[in-house]
């Protein structure tokens, strides 16, 4: 029987350090870096360190006990994503207020409290905000808050199983007529409650790539999807369909977060609760009283498998390979 290679497996491509310093040459060349030879040479190991490290969280996490799974596997995301930022920030980290989390929640619970209606809150300063404006070229404002609710319904993989929690559907399927090319139903339109070419417009805007639609019965729109599969929001990607689908929810204030994000939330949240709501992880783990621990358990499991395929998507996107 053939072992297909994991997505873990194909980012150790990377851990050859004159291939790594290749490639990040070419990253550094696409944002016109000056001292591209000079930073590429010594970044090479840390980018290599920080995705081998991040692979050892995620291992040990995968057969460590499930109460602290979310530390094991934040602490690897974070590694992660500063292979990422190290991409397109060659001085990473130029300064100590780039090493913070980048977002805070409520320590200490109050009584009756619900997963779902926990907030998170985006800080000035730390990796969360770097991340977003070095990864994906997005600014976003401080002081901004999510609800889990509102972060878990924007995993496709999460909220099909989950209708039930999250209410009105979510997502419409992208149908693959031919290469590059999907089909729509026009539905879509009614829900973001917009015309062919201001839907187009908005997708643009969005994803800042170039996008055809054509309508006849359905709608045609024609996108690179070797660039879509750099995870641009809306569209989402689910892992196991192997589809890509666009989210409908357009009034969510998370509609258009970069899906890696989003699990950078969710997993931050549940670290802090597994360090300092003890009593309340401990109580959920072993009387499994509501709807929260099936809905945990399984973003843990989608997430542990997600995270690296998005990751290795991210750095092997077509943006610094132009055909």
């Amino acid at each position: 029987m053939m072992n297909y290679p994991t997505f873990w497996d194909l980012l150790s491509n990377f851990y050859s350090a004159s291939r790594t310093q290749i490639y990040l040459n070419k990253c550094y060349r696409s944002i016109n870096d000056p001292t591209a030879d000079k930073n590429s040479y010594e970044n090479c190991y840390p980018f290599i360190y920080y995705l081998e490290h991040g692979k050892t969280y995620y291992t040990q996490a995968k057969i460590a006990p499930l109460s602290i799974q979310p530390v094991l596997m934040f602490y690897g995301f974070t590694q992660l994503l500063k292979a990422c930022v190290l991409t397109n920030d060659p001085n990473y980290p130029e300064n100590t207020g780039v090493l913070a989390h980048g977002v805070t929640t409520r320590k200490r619970k109050k009584q009756q409290y619900e997963f779902l209606q926990d907030e998170i809150k985006i800080q000035k300063n730390g990796l969360y905000m770097h991340a977003l404006d070095k990864v994906f070229g997005i600014k976003q404002m401080e002081n901004e808050r999510y609800t889990m609710k509102s972060l878990l319904k924007e995993i496709p993989e999460l909220y099909e199983s989950h209708q039930y929690l999250f209410g009105k559907k979510s997502y419409q399927t992208l149908q693959l007529h031919d290469k590059n090319q999907y089909h729509l139903s026009p539905s879509i339109l009614d829900i973001y409650q917009m015309t062919t070419n201001r839907f187009k417009e908005y997708l643009e805007s969005k994803t800042k790539l170039n996008i055809s639609i054509t309508e006849t019965e359905r709608l045609e729109m024609t996108i690179d999807q070797k660039l879509l599969f750099n995870k641009h929001a809306p569209f989402r990607y689910h892992l196991f369909d192997k589809n890509f689908m666009l989210s409908v929810t357009k009034s969510s204030e998370c509609a258009t977060l970069p899906e890696i994000m989003i699990h950078y939330l969710v997993l931050y949240n549940l670290s802090m609760i597994c360090r300092y709501e003890t009593e309340w992880w401990s109580e959920l783990l072993k009387t499994t009283p509501n709807e929260d621990y099936p809905l945990i358990l399984q973003f843990l499991s989608i997430t542990q498998e997600k995270i690296p395929f998005l990751i290795y998507q991210w750095l092997t996107s077509e943006r610094f390979f132009p055909q």
